[in-house]
């Protein structure tokens, strides 16, 4: 008969087995930490607030008038952290490559629909690559005249430029802003003869239309509000589908021209991969403030309106402006490289 014979296990053998021991033992405690850490409910930490456009800016303050009301709701700091340039891509590109955990959010403008239309290569997908939170706030173009123009309304400048000879020109704060677009979507509907003047921003633009040096200009609200409650303006109409609040008596340009419309809104994103449990907070503390007298004055005073909606509002936006966008540029021959 044989005998087996047990020898004795080298050293290194038993450390090996005590290490597959010990891996043995850990495996349940760290399952448990991993478990625990995905389960930890948003938000964890402090959650930034990227502003797509420059400090001091409409954006910017957009995002100022939001970070308390939101901070307050998620019960965690917010952080506003300003990535500027490029009409807004290079703060959205930035947000796309940041972690999916509702941690880092984009707060932009509506030229974030425009952008896929104007700019040849961008270094993200604008539906794909990105989350629809919430929109936060609605603010129009409008349209004014220096008080020497001879028309004063709408119908009568649409009939001044049928019976013109010449092209009109009308300023904006820049190729393939809103206020570009707004006037190109008049030029559209109307087929009438309007001539674009883009300049390097709105103040520049405001300047010349109060000398004189051009006759009509699309700009945003708030740079001009004053200028036309004082008389130094003459208010033609205003871009969104209704009027605005800020200046009631201003006529909506679709009460002449049906359809028009072009909102220059704010809204909040997240990347695309974020948890549908964090974008609903989020979504939900800005519907909150949406409904903050507090916060719907303060957007009043900077010429927009509080709206605080649904992720799904903002996706059906998002939506319909990108084509309706893309085929204007594509006829007016917009493009940015």
């Amino acid at each position: 008969m044989r005998h087996s014979v047990l020898r004795p296990l080298s050293r290194a053998a038993r450390l090996a087995r005590a290490l597959r021991r010990t891996a043995h033992g850990l495996l349940p405690a760290l399952a448990l930490s991993a478990a625990c850490a995905h389960a930890a409910p948003f938000p964890s930490k402090p959650v930034t607030l990227v502003v797509s456009y420059p400090a001091g800016g409409s954006v910017d303050v957009a995002a100022r008038i939001l970070q308390e009301p939101l901070a307050r709701a998620l019960g965690q700091p917010v952080i506003i952290e300003t990535r500027g340039g490029a009409g807004g891509t290079i703060g959205t590109h930035h947000v796309v490559r940041s972690a999916p955990d509702g941690h880092t959010l984009l707060i932009t403008l509506s030229s974030h629909t425009i952008n896929p239309a104007i700019y040849s290569k961008l270094p993200f997908d604008t539906e794909k690559d990105l989350a629809p939170v919430s929109l936060v706030a609605s603010a129009p173009q409008i349209l004014v005249a220096h008080p020497s123009f001879a028309p004063s309304t709408l119908p009568e400048l649409l009939e001044y430029a049928r019976q013109s000879r010449t092209e009109i020109p009308y300023g904006s704060a820049g190729t393939g802003s809103p206020s570009h677009i707004a006037g190109e979507l008049l030029k559209q509907r109307t087929g009438l003869p309007f001539m674009h003047v883009a300049y390097r921003g709105g103040g520049p633009a405001v300047v010349d239309v109060l000398g004189g040096q051009i006759p009509l200009l699309w700009v945003s609200l708030p740079a001009v509000t004053q200028h036309v409650k004082e008389g130094r303006l003459k208010a033609i109409a205003v871009s969104t589908a209704e009027r605005t609040p800020v200046l009631p008596e201003v006529p909506a340009a679709a009460e002449t021209v049906p359809g028009f419309d072009v909102d220059s809104w704010y809204a909040v994103f997240a990347p695309a991969a974020t948890p549908p449990e964090a974008i609903r907070k989020v979504q939900d503390a800005l519907v909150a403030a949406g409904r903050d007298p507090a916060v719907q004055q303060a957007f009043l005073a900077q010429g927009a309106v509080a709206v605080g909606s649904t992720a799904q509002a903002l996706d059906e936006v998002v939506r319909r402006e990108i084509p309706q966008w893309k085929a204007l540029a594509a006829q007016a021959g917009i493009q940015l490289d």
